[in-house]
Formats: structure tokens, C-alpha cells, sequence
């Protein structure tokens, strides 16, 4: 899809924006992400319980990238930025998009759990492509290490100015029908029955 058939969304999300959006959207996201993976998202649980439900950071709101920047390179903040697979976090998103996180942006298929967050709460899941880390990387300008540094890579950060990032197809977890990409193969099915099923195959490559 060319770049002019996509929609431009700026960061943080206006919640009528994303109620606007069906899957199968392809979008360009600018302004700031949130930078987080597995470890940190066990930490960000702990502060959020002990905190009664409240997002610390600055997250209220925001979309969080899953991903684990690799150091800068090139003079850009990272020498690659890609998604890993959203399912490893699905032990954490449905408290996180309940206590007000408005996105989340990774690869792969999310949990029923997830989906009924989602649906519950307004919230969308973005699905990027995996294999571009490299390029994903030239879209952002700055980044900032806003909490658990000593975890590295997974630390949680801020990056800014990001632009016009593609993220491809948008899995919205808010009506019956969903259409997900998962490993470049479009899959379609029903919520409420299971796993998705029926893969276009070829056909379905976006």
C-alpha cells in the first residue's frame, strides 16, 4: 500500500481516533512511543499494583512499543528498533490497558485476554512487521531511558520524534470480525471461537 493510502496518526493517540479505525488500517504513527519488553513489563506490574492501579511514567495514555533497541549507530539513537512478538507480553496488556495504556505495537497474535481488553476498553493493537528493525530505526530521532536502566536493552524508554513510523496492519480487537498479519500471512477469524482461523495464504500477503 502506498504511503499516501495510509493513515497518519499522531502520538499520544486521541481516543476518536481510534475508535475510528477497523482491521486491515495501515498507519503511519508520529510523536512519541514507549519502549518496553518482557522483564520490564514485570517490573512496570509491581509499580502498578503497589501504586493502586495508577500508571507511573508518564504511560496514561501512551503506546507502547515492544521492542529492545539495539545501542546507537549511524549517529541515530539506535542501529535497530523492531518489534518482538506481542504474545510474550500478554501477561501483562490487560492490566495495563485497563489502568489507561491506549496501544500497543509488536508482531505476532495476542491472547483472548488481550483481545477482550482491548474490546473493553477501547484500545488497539498495532501488528508490525517483523525483519525491518534497521529501517524502523531511521524514523526515530531521540530516545530517552525513562526507567530500569540496569535492565539494558529492556529498559523502558521514551522515544521521540518519531516519524511516520509504519507499523502495517492494525488488529482491532473491538468488533466480531478481526484480521491480524502474523509472520507476513494475513489470518482471519472470529472472536469469541478460539484461535483465528483460515490463512489467505499467498493471496493474503500484504
Amino acid at each position: 500500500m502506498a504511503s499516501a493510502d495510509r493513515i497518519r496518526l499522531a502520538l499520544p493517540f486521541d481516543r476518536a481516533a481510534l475508535a475510528r479505525l477497523e482491521a486491515g488500517d495501515s498507519c503511519l504513527l508520529t510523536g512519541p512511543l514507549y519502549t518496553l519488553r518482557d522483564a520490564g513489563h514485570v517490573r512496570l506490574l509491581a509499580e502498578l499494583e503497589a501504586a493502586g492501579g495508577a500508571l507511573p511514567y508518564g504511560l496514561d495514555g501512551q503506546t507502547v512499543f515492544y521492542a529492545g533497541p539495539t545501542p546507537e549507530a549511524a549517529g541515530r539513537p539506535f542501529g535497530a528498533v523492531g518489534p518482538t512478538t506481542a504474545s510474550r507480553m500478554d501477561f501483562a496488556a490487560p492490566a495495563l490497558h485497563r489502568a489507561g495504556v491506549a496501544a500497543t505495537v509488536g508482531k505476532g497474535r495476542r491472547s483472548s485476554e488481550v483481545r477482550d481488553a482491548c474490546r473493553a476498553t477501547g484500545s488497539v493493537y498495532f501488528v508490525a512487521c517483523g525483519g525491518a528493525a534497521a529501517y524502523l530505526a531511521k524514523c526515530v530521532a531521540s530516545s530517552e531511558t525513562v526507567a530500569y536502566d540496569d535492565l539494558g536493552t529492556e529498559a523502558l524508554r521514551r522515544i521521540d520524534h518519531v516519524l511516520e513510523l509504519g507499523i502495517g496492519l492494525v488488529g482491532v480487537y473491538r468488533a466480531e470480525r478481526v484480521v491480524e498479519v502474523v509472520d507476513g500471512f494475513v489470518l482471519e477469524g472470529r472472536l469469541g471461537h478460539g484461535e483465528l482461523d483460515g490463512c489467505l495464504g499467498d493471496a493474503g500477503r500484504r
